[in-house]
């Protein structure tokens, strides 16, 4: 998958999610972003499946932007983040891991919680 580096340039964030190769893709997008919502997920999960329309509208929404790591591609990056199930949101503000939820999430929810790190 492609890595839309382009969108990560200037001051706007990206309204749709950024595909992320390794940790240095990773370090690239939390370090343009104020705050970033990754996603770790796998294309074969369920769940996962379900939260993408989510997480797409939360790029499109919201002040953050979105990461996608596909766990099956970057296991030393899922390995390095405790990812141990799937999908798991690891939301950064100004470059640092602030939060993790585990699980599918509600759009209410995870919404809200990218609000508390963006207001």
């Amino acid at each position: 998958m492609a890595t839309d580096t382009a969108a990560t340039t200037g001051t706007a964030t990206p309204d749709e999610p950024l595909y992320v190769n390794g940790q240095a893709e990773l370090d690239d997008v939390t370090s343009d972003n104020d705050v970033v919502l990754a996603d770790f997920y796998a294309d074969w999960c369920g769940p996962c499946q379900m939260l993408e329309p989510v997480v797409e509208t939360l790029a499109e929404e919201t002040d953050a932007a979105v990461a996608k790591i596909d766990v099956d591609e970057n296991q030393p990056l899922a390995s390095a983040y405790g990812v141990r199930g799937v999908p798991t949101l690891v939301l950064f503000a100004d470059g640092e891991q602030a939060e993790e939820v585990v699980g599918l999430q509600g759009e209410d929810q995870l919404r809200t919680l990218i609000e508390s790190y963006t207001e």
